[in-house]
């Protein structure tokens, strides 16, 4: 049902861009073909979802954000604007996000329950995004095609694909050394288990929905800079591997590899005495699935022109650039 809804959003605003195309020819570049920018972008990645956090009650966004689990992200972008008002951006992004129990600073409170639990995850996001761009302001621009020196804000939506592949820590009984093992195959929530038909197997490569804003300035027509937050709306609550409640441990022995269940009794809880301590359990909570899970980039961005200028006169220009809207 939700994927339903996201995909008919996603559809009307095509169809809003493409409507608002065809009613505003005169901000289009048709007498100087459509401009095409190669760049670069890079900041930090965030992830927001079940583990880590601050004091109290675990929430939504920035309020159960650790700083330490920040991690750069680089990207390489192409962009196109058929109109001054309307961009299209095909991205490739990769990033790392990080969560981690440990980081919580217990103050007595509902989040001692997280920090007890002590669960962490890492891994690498590859992803690949096409969002359109729609810069509001070029309507009340007298000359929007002379853009030096020009400062822009404008809002991003799109579609997006990802690749994750979540990672527990993970100390080896032989060598006491900790090791980073793929948490997907341990199947530590029952995932794909008989005794758990809801849980399902989760795929590693899914879509996602960018959606954010930015501002950005021309420092000439062939060169310009941004800063933009984008959040991505997932449609998993496994990114970190977490989201219900712990499984019987018993199952792993049943479903897996001798080895395998192991780590699995292992890596699935990590209280101070596994499924013994109390509240820790067999089906107690080990997540909300009430929650998915969702990460986001702040990110600056570089942008070249790449098929020659828009218009020579303004190639020739020599008035000095001016911050204006």
């Amino acid at each position: 049902m939700k994927q339903s809804l996201h995909s008919l959003l996603l559809k009307c605003v095509f169809l809003l861009v493409v409507t608002l195309s065809l009613h505003f020819p005169s901000y289009s570049q048709d007498d100087q073909g459509m401009i095409v920018e190669g760049g670069i972008t890079v900041g930090p990645m965030v992830f927001l979802g079940d583990l880590g956090g601050h004091f109290g009650k675990g929430t939504t966004f920035i309020k159960d954000y650790n700083m330490a689990t920040t991690k750069i992200a680089f990207g390489a972008f192409v962009r196109a604007y058929p109109q001054q008002w309307l961009g299209f951006r095909l991205s490739l992004n990769y990033g790392h996000i990080e969560g981690d129990d440990g980081l919580i600073k217990g103050k007595g409170g509902d989040e001692e329950t997280r920090l007890a639990r002590n669960l962490n995850f890492r891994s690498i996001i590859m992803e690949g995004t096409l969002m359109a761009e729609v810069y509001p302001t070029v309507f009340l621009e007298d000359e929007p095609d002379d853009v030096m020196g020009r400062l822009r804000p404008y809002g991003v939506i799109g579609l997006g694909v990802y690749h994750f592949n979540p990672q527990g820590s993970y100390v080896n009984p032989a060598t006491g050394e900790v090791e980073w093992v793929n948490l997907q195959p341990l199947h530590t929530e029952g995932q794909g288990f008989p005794e758990y038909p809801d849980r399902k197997n989760y795929s590693l490569t899914q879509l996602n929905i960018p959606m954010g804003a930015g501002i950005k300035y021309f420092f000439s027509e062939d060169l310009n800079v941004s800063f933009e937050v984008i959040h991505r709306k997932l449609f998993t609550d496994y990114v970190d591997d977490v989201s219900t409640r712990y499984v019987d441990p018993n199952l792993f022995s049943k479903y897996l590899s001798p080895s395998q269940a192991v780590i699995a009794k292992a890596i699935s809880n990590k209280s101070v005495s596994g499924y013994n301590t109390p509240g820790y359990g067999v089906n107690e909570r080990r997540g909300d699935p009430h929650q998915n899970d969702a990460y986001f980039t702040a990110g600056f961005t570089v942008a070249f022109r790449i098929n020659g200028s828009s218009s020579e006169r303004w190639r020739n220009s020599t008035h000095c650039p001016l911050l204006r809207f």
